[in-house]
């Protein structure tokens, strides 16, 4: 029987410690030790000034998509992901910082590479989806 990623991940406190850490990196503070850039910033702008809402989306979200409790169908339904960023400018320079936040808590989080690695391919693809801007 093969395991879900998810289940390769830990489960529930590892998919919200990649939530909570993604969120972290994109909230840094410019004089952190990983400071946000320019376009991390301008991603950071799109989001509400308390990210509570914003974290439990995204893991209800990661729950499901890694193969375990489909918690944001629970409770919201489809994602309908892209319909859902279409009010937000999501161009490649967007699309990158998503990125190097995620991977940032990728390598904070998972520590197999080749997991890693599969993950962030896949969660690339899936930010590149969203671009609804050159």
């Amino acid at each position: 029987m093969s395991s879900s990623l998810y289940d390769t991940l830990g489960g529930d406190p590892a998919v919200r410690r990649l939530v909570d850490r993604f969120y972290d990196h994109m909230d840094a503070r410019p004089d952190a030790d990983t400071p946000i850039d320019a376009d991390v910033a301008t991603l950071r702008a799109m989001h509400p000034p308390d990210l509570g809402e914003s974290r439990d989306k995204l893991y209800w979200f990661l729950s499901g998509w890694l193969g375990g409790p489909p918690l944001y169908v629970m409770r919201k339904g489809h994602p309908r992901l892209r319909a859902r960023h279409l009010p937000f400018t999501v161009d490649r320079a967007a699309r990158d910082a998503w990125m190097r936040c995620m991977d940032l808590a990728l390598a904070e989080v998972v520590a197999d590479d080749e997991v890693r690695a599969g993950l962030s391919s896949a969660l690339g693809q899936v930010a590149t989806h969203m671009m609804n801007r050159g």
